[in-house]
C-alpha cells in the first residue's frame, strides 16, 4: 500500500496545485495582474489604477483614496497642453458658474499656471475692479498667508475667494513692472454674469454718422441674446456703423461666437473649423440669415482677447468683413471636450485645434507639460516691446494666408490686427506709474464718490457729471491722498500726467455713480484704439 500511497498523494497535490493556481491566476488576471518568471506583476497599461488599488487594499494605514486620485489625475493632465484640465467632482458646478449664473465673490476670472493664480480678466463693476485689481495680476497671498504651490487648485481658489456678500478677503498681488508686493482688501459682493458691458451711440465731431459701440466681456450662455438686443437698440437710435469691442475678453462658449459672427456674414461664409488626430473636421458656416451683413464694422482686440474672441475676430478678418484694430490677441485655439467619470469628476481634454477660414491656427506654440514657459508668454511680449510697436512682434509661422478677397494675413499664434495701435506713454511719468500700479487712482475715485455721493447722484447725464468733476478740481486732494500713503508729489511729473490722471479718476467716479452706461462713453471717447476705429469708419465720408 505504501508503494501506491505516495505517488497518489503526489498526483493529488499536483492536481490541487493546478486547481488553486488556475483560480489564483484567473483572479489576478481579472485584476490586471499576470505571472512573469514565476512572479505576479502588474500590467504596464494599468499602473496608476493598480497602484491605487494596492494602496486601497494593502497600505499600512487607511487612506483617502478619492483625494489621492484627484492629485494623480491632476498631475497626469499637467503633462499635456496648458488648457487640458482635470475637474474634481466638487468643482464641476463651480467651474461653469462664471459663464452661466451669478455668485458672491471678488469678481475675477483666473487660471492656475505654475501653481500660481493668474488673473485673466476683472469683471466689470465687481469688487476687485473697485480696489484696482488688474488683468495680468498674480495672487500670491490670501488673508496674509501664502497661496501658491501644488495645493493651489481651482476648487481651493474658488472656495477661498468666494464667500458671503459683505465679507472681506485680503490679497497679496504681484504685478508686472511693480517690484513690491501689492496689498488689497476686497469686500465680496454679488457678481452679475453679463456679457455686454455697455452699448451706446458715438457721434463723431464733424460727421453725420452715428456709430454703435458694443463692448462684450465674455462669451457666456446669454451673450448672443444680449449682443443682438444691443445691436437692435443701437439701430433704432440711428446707428449705421458699428464697433465691437472684444478687448480683455478671454472667451467662453464657441456657439455664442459663431452666432454673433453669423449676423455679419453672407450665406456660406466659413466662420471657423476645427480638427484633430481623432476628431473629424467640423465647420461652422454662416446661414445667410444675419441682420447686419452689410453694415460697416470694426472689431477691437488686445493681448487679453482669447479663444472665442479670436474666432470671431478671425472670421471677420478672413472674410474681409471688418477691420481689426488694436494689438495681437492671446493665441488660444485649442478645443476642449469634457469627458465625465463615474464618480462625478471630469476631464476637459484637448481634442482639436481651431482654424480661421483662411487656414490659420489660432493657438500659439507650447510644449507638452511646460506650462511655465507658456504662462510667461505675455510677460515676454511686454518686455520685448510688442505692446508698443508692431515691429517688435515675432511670429513663429511665416506662412502667408489669403483672405476671401486675397489679402495676405499671418498666423503663428493669435490674431494680428489690420491696424496696430500701441500703448501711448507720452503722458506716463514715474509718479503716474507708482500711483496707478498701486491702484491709488481706483481707491481715491471710489472714496471721492462715496464722500460726495448725495451731490453727484443728482446728475443724470455723464457729460454733466464730468463737467462738474472738472470744475471741482480734486487733484490737490488726490495728491494729499497719495502722499498719506507714502508717495511724495513731483510737480513736473504731475504736470506731465495730469490730463491722464484726470481722465482715469473721473471715469471711475462716473462709473461708481452711474455704472457702465456712464463710464464707457466717457472713457472710450479719449481711448486711442477707439479713436482710431472712429477715424476708420468716418474716413470715407
Amino acid at each position: 500500500m505504501k508503494k501506491y500511497i505516495l505517488p497518489t498523494v503526489s498526483v493529488l497535490c499536483i492536481l490541487l496545485g493546478f486547481i488553486i493556481g488556475n483560480a489564483v491566476s484567473n483572479k489576478v488576471n481579472a485584476q490586471h495582474f499576470y505571472i512573469r518568471n514565476g512572479q505576479l506583476v502588474m500590467s504596464p497599461s494599468s499602473k496608476p489604477d493598480q497602484m491605487l488599488q494596492l494602496m486601497r487594499q494593502s497600505y499600512v494605514d487607511s487612506l483617502d483614496i478619492d483625494s489621492i486620485t484627484d492629485i494623480v489625475m491632476d498631475d497626469l493632465v499637467k503633462q499635456l497642453d496648458p488648457h487640458s484640465s482635470y475637474i474634481p467632482k466638487k468643482d464641476i458646478e463651480l467651474v461653469n458658474s462664471e459663464l452661466s449664473g451669478s455668485f458672491s465673490g471678488i469678481g475675477v476670472q483666473f487660471t492656475i499656471q505654475n501653481d500660481t493664480i493668474n488673473i485673466v480678466a476683472v469683471i466689470s463693476g465687481g469688487p476687485s475692479e473697485h480696489v484696482g485689481v488688474l488683468a495680468g495680476d498674480k495672487i500670491v497671498t490670501v488673508n496674509d498667508s501664502a497661496f501658491t504651490g501644488k495645493g493651489t487648485t481651482n476648487e481651493r481658489v474658488m472656495h477661498t475667494l468666494r464667500g458671503p456678500k459683505g465679507t472681506e478677503v485680503k490679497l497679496g498681488i504681484v504685478r508686472t513692472g511693480t517690484p513690491e508686493l501689492l496689498h488689497f482688501t476686497i469686500v465680496r459682493g454679488d457678481i452679475p454674469v453679463h456679457s455686454v458691458d455697455a452699448s451706446f451711440i458715438i457721434e463723431p465731431a464733424g460727421s453725420k454718422k452715428k456709430i454703435g459701440f458694443v463692448r462684450v466681456n465674455k462669451f457666456g450662455e446669454t451673450t448672443y441674446k444680449e449682443f443682438i438686443s444691443a445691436l437692435a437698440e443701437l439701430r433704432s437710435q440711428g446707428a449705421t456703423e458699428y464697433i465691437v469691442d472684444l478687448r480683455e475678453n478671454s472667451g467662453g462658449y464657441l456657439d455664442q461666437a459663431v452666432k454673433m459672427a453669423n449676423e455679419f456674414l453672407q450665406a456660406g461664409d466659413l466662420i471657423v473649423y476645427s480638427e484633430g488626430r481623432a476628431y473629424p473636421r467640423y465647420e461652422a458656416r454662416a446661414n445667410g440669415g444675419g441682420r447686419f451683413k452689410d453694415v460697416p464694422l470694426v472689431v477691437l482686440i488686445d493681448n487679453f482677447s482669447a479663444s472665442a474672441s479670436e474666432i470671431f475676430a478671425g472670421a471677420m478678418q478672413d472674410n474681409d468683413r471688418a477691420t481689426i484694430i488694436g494689438r495681437r490677441s492671446f493665441g488660444k485655439g485649442l478645443v476642449q471636450q469634457q469627458f465625465p467619470f463615474a464618480d462625478g469628476s471630469a476631464v476637459r481634454l484637448t481634442v482639436a485645434r481651431y482654424y480661421t477660414p483662411s487656414g490659420r491656427c489660432i493657438q500659439k506654440p507650447y510644449k507638452l507639460g511646460d506650462n511655465e514657459t507658456y504662462r510667461q508668454d505675455l510677460e515676454e511680449r511686454f518686455e520685448h516691446g510688442e505692446f508698443y510697436s508692431a515691429d517688435s512682434i515675432h511670429l513663429v509661422d511665416s506662412t502667408a494666408y489669403r483672405t476671401k478677397h486675397g489679402r495676405i494675413v499671418y498666423g503663428g499664434g493669435g490674431i494680428m490686427p489690420d491696424i496696430f495701435v500701441g500703448r501711448d506713454t507720452t503722458q506716463y511719468s514715474p509718479y503716474f506709474n507708482i500711483v496707478s500700479n498701486r491702484a491709488f487712482t481706483y481707491q481715491f475715485a471710489y472714496r471721492y464718490a462715496d464722500t460726495h455721493r448725495k451731490q453727484l447722484s443728482k446728475f443724470t447725464r455723464w457729460q454733466d457729471l464730468e463737467k462738474h468733476l472738472l470744475n471741482a478740481n480734486w487733484v490737490p486732494e488726490f495728491v494729499k491722498f497719495c502722499q498719506d500713503k507714502g508717495v511724495e508729489p513731483n510737480p513736473e511729473q504731475l504736470a506731465k500726467s495730469r490730463a491722464l490722471l484726470v481722465r482715469i479718476v473721473n471715469g471711475y467716479i462716473v462709473r461708481d455713480i452711474m455704472g457702465d452706461k456712464g463710464f464707457f462713453p466717457l472713457f472710450e471717447r479719449d481711448d486711442d484704439i477707439t479713436k482710431r476705429a472712429i477715424d476708420t469708419l468716418t474716413r470715407k465720408e
